[in-house]
């Protein structure tokens, strides 16, 4: 048996739990990889229109893990996660989940002050990932779906960057780039907080899986009480161009894991409202809920 692959996703618990050794102490023979897909960047110039998307541009969170990531364990939006695996690529822990702070951020100095003031502007986020769906549902009290215009501009570091040196108008927003368009003064006119699932590839060790979240859990004990020392982590998890911009102390602590079940409601209810935005084409409308989640 190998070692237990793991990736980072913008929070503290990996950085937490391998540097104070919790993994090791549930026996975990694991290998961290510090640079995910959020961490990474795509390009740096704004898209306007969804019709003109370029190749390289058109694959967020559902492609990269329907392609098949180099790790045992992986996150991405809960939207992504239940779609790729209703898809056949690999399965979702049903036994945990986390919750990201997130929000659709304009200039200080914009004349949007509120979400229906969004209403045919477009938004950045990234493509088929967390910041696009929760877009789309944090707009929708607010305006029709036809007026809900979103920007296909990258991954989370692309979006930050075009949206503080103004080249996109709007830009949706978690993690560290939440936090550091939030210091820099720029304005939430939405917020769009969504759940973060977990994908287990298919030959990965489900007894190694269970110490993973043990040791997260761990981590997440240790947030809940004092997170102040862990803060620096946060430098670990953005390019340097961003990190000399802020003063990581006073960022919030980002994702909260949840142990609780992600129940089969939970899951048909997002399967439903994927497949009602289009967001999700299968053949098969039934509940695949025991076949695709580690419950």
């Amino acid at each position: 048996m190998g070692k237990y692959i793991i990736q980072s996703h913008h929070r503290l618990h990996e950085w937490i739990a391998d540097e104070k050794g919790y993994f090791t102490a549930e026996g975990l023979d694991y290998e961290f990889q510090a640079q995910s897909l959020a961490g990474a960047s795509k390009q740096t110039s704004p898209v306007q229109s969804a019709d003109s998307v370029p190749a390289e541009l058109r694959s967020g969170a559902f492609e990269d893990m329907s392609g098949g990531r180099a790790c045992d364990i992986s996150s991405a939006c809960h939207w992504a996660v239940n779609g790729v695996t209703a898809a056949g690529a690999g399965r979702m822990w049903g036994h945990a989940y986390s919750v990201t702070p997130s929000g659709i951020f304009v200039s200080p100095d914009s004349d949007y002050l509120r979400p229906e003031d969004l209403a045919g502007v477009p938004v950045a986020v990234g493509y088929h990932s967390g910041s696009h769906y929760a877009a789309v549902q944090a707009l929708e009290p607010f305006m029709d779906s036809a007026q809900i215009n979103l920007n296909f501009s990258g991954l989370p570091n692309d979006r930050v960057r075009l949206l503080l040196r103004g080249e996109v108008p709007v830009a949706n927003l978690f993690g560290a780039q939440y936090y550091i368009a939030e210091q820099l003064g720029f304005r939430k006119v939405a917020d769009s907080t969504f759940m973060v699932g977990f994908l287990v590839t298919g030959d990965a060790d489900l007894d190694d899986t269970k110490k993973y979240f043990r040791a997260l859990q761990r981590a997440q004990t240790d947030i809940d009480l004092q997170v102040e020392p862990y803060k620096k982590y946060w430098l670990r998890e953005m390019p340097e161009d961003l990190a000399a911009l802020v003063d990581v102390r006073r960022f919030g602590p980002g994702e909260r894991m949840v142990f609780e079940p992600y129940t089969k409601e939970m899951y048909d209810t997002t399967q439903q409202w994927m497949d009602a935005h289009g967001l999700l084409d299968l053949e098969d409308k039934s509940s695949r809920y025991q076949e695709v989640v580690l419950s």
